[in-house]
């Protein structure tokens, strides 16, 4: 608690409200300030989670339970451990990034623009609190109704098909956990989240449950091959959809994983490792060629995201091949902590990666690459930074970029030399494609007289990439406070996998 209030239910409800009152308040000299202040104290509050964490546990901690629907069951309950209190901090703090980046840029419905990410915020952060599956799943399906609208409306010329792609994808996996949740009901006779790491099953109910809450999941990340409707997303999202999008969307993906795939199917789990590695990698190395012949700036971040979440996925589950191969199975702790490490990371990077793009968007009206040339010569700050976060994207040792991709291809070779190897190609794949979209757009001599004219990047774009450019630098000379705060978590989901329910 701080100041005796309900930290986790003041996190998430002061968005919510406060953008329910962005949105009343109307287009007028407030809005822009008001989401500010709202964004801020949220973020403010979410640093509390931090400060009152104990690293020494892994049970729920700023736990709340109350009834809700006392005839069924159904608590709202709530609480957050080392895997979901940094996933907190980084929605709360990406919230701030786009309101800020829109401070300019959105001129037409300001309040409804800022309302959708404050309330998106609030039911994001739910999702990674909840301990019920009902309010878990309620959450789960409500944020996707914000970041629908804001591609939809304030989208690019094709924001209809992205959008109708996008909900029938999300849709189509929601669907499996569903029913998933469900039947985990029907045999715990709970719907606490907790509860269900506990059920007895056999191995082929757990195959079926595993089955549904990958398909659920894996869209969310996503894995190949239900990718494709991200890149439609980023290419049609206005800056701060692509933001969210990159930040905290993709990681709900790996949180579902870990809070359910892992826990309550660890059997099935072990069984279909090599299906979920084989995926995984052939995101990192097909869809990094991809990546490489992109012609539009935002499609190649987002292959390149789909690329690095492969990471993710792959630290999880080489944990198995990691617990047969070795007697103490301490690099599977090294696997799961640097997952996590890069989704965190990931977040910061893919965040300004797209907010350089938003940046050129706003000024020339163009994310094809051939448009640009030469951008150093005319915007020597914003080329410092774009080089800077390409490099990090590409993992440089330094970044928060190198921190987990180290870490999980570290972990990889207890599990198999050839997992490892390919998983190593992304440093090769992602300084090729980082290195050649830098060198078409920023270097060389200035390419037309559109990129003769910018102007370089004003206080508010200078002071936003300069902020997430020292989190990058801190995360990656200094990871120690962040991998801390998740270790006893890892530990304590590590222990029930390795425990056979059969």
């Amino acid at each position: 608690m701080m100041f005796d209030i309900p930290l986790l239910s003041l996190v998430i409800w002061l968005p919510i409200l406060g953008g329910i009152a962005v949105l009343l308040n109307g287009d007028n000299v407030f809005t822009r300030p008001l989401s500010l202040i709202v964004s801020i104290a949220t973020l403010y509050f979410s640093f509390g989670l931090y400060t009152g964490f104990d690293n020494a546990t892994h049970e729920m901690q700023f736990v709340e339970h109350l009834p809700w629907i006392a005839t069924y069951g159904i608590h709202y309950s709530l609480g957050i451990d080392g895997f979901s209190m940094p996933l907190i901090i980084l929605t709360t703090f990406s919230t701030i990034v786009v309101v800020i980046a829109a401070w300019e840029v959105i001129q037409d419905r300001i309040s409804q623009y800022m309302a959708a990410f404050l309330i998106m915020s609030g039911l994001m952060i739910a999702v990674f609190a909840a301990l019920d599956v009902i309010l878990f799943y309620v959450f789960f399906e409500a944020m996707l109704i914000p970041l629908f609208l804001v591609i939809g409306i304030w989208g690019g010329p094709n924001r209809v098909y992205a959008t109708i792609k996008f909900f029938l994808y999300t849709f189509f996996g929601s669907v499996f956990l569903l029913i998933a949740l469900l039947y985990l009901r029907y045999v715990s006779g709970s719907f606490a989240i907790l509860d269900f790491h506990t059920v007895a099953l056999t191995l082929q109910e757990q195959i079926w449950l595993f089955l549904a809450f990958l398909i659920a999941f894996a869209v969310k990340v996503p894995m190949w091959p239900v990718h494709t409707w991200l890149p439609d997303a980023h290419v049609e999202a206005p800056t701060g959809g692509s933001v969210i999008l990159a930040a905290i969307t993709l990681k709900i993906g790996g949180y579902g994983l870990l809070r359910f795939a892992l826990p309550i199917t660890p059997d099935a789990a072990m069984t279909l490792d090599w299906f979920v590695i084989a995926l995984s990698l052939t995101a990192i190395v097909y869809i990094g060629f991809v990546a490489l012949v992109q012609a539009d700036l935002k499609k190649l971040i987002a292959y390149s995201s789909i690329a690095h979440m492969g990471f993710v996925t792959l630290g999880l589950f080489v944990v198995f091949g990691i617990f047969e191969n070795s007697a103490t199975g301490s690099g599977a702790v090294l696997a799961v902590e640097g997952a996590m490490v890069q989704m965190v990371s990931h977040g910061f990077i893919a965040a300004a990666m797209f907010l350089c793009v938003g940046v050129l968007y706003d000024r020339m009206h163009t994310r094809e690459i051939s448009a640009y040339g030469g951008v150093i010569n005319t915007m020597p700050l914003f080329a410092g930074f774009s080089v800077f976060f390409a490099m990090a994207n590409a993992g440089l040792p330094g970044t928060s970029g190198f921190v987990g991709e180290f870490m999980v291809i570290l972990a990889s070779f207890q599990a198999n030399f050839w997992y490892a190897f390919l998983a190593a190609t992304t440093l090769i794949l992602g300084a090729a494609y980082s290195l050649w979209m830098v060198k078409r757009v920023v270097f060389g001599e200035v390419s037309n007289d559109n990129v003769a004219a910018l102007e370089d990047l004003n206080q508010r774009e200078f002071w936003l990439l300069t902020v997430l450019a020292l989190i990058v630098l801190i995360i990656g000379l200094w990871p120690a406070p962040l991998i801390d705060v998740m270790h006893s978590s890892v530990e304590h989901l590590l222990t029930q996998v390795s425990q056979s329910k059969l």
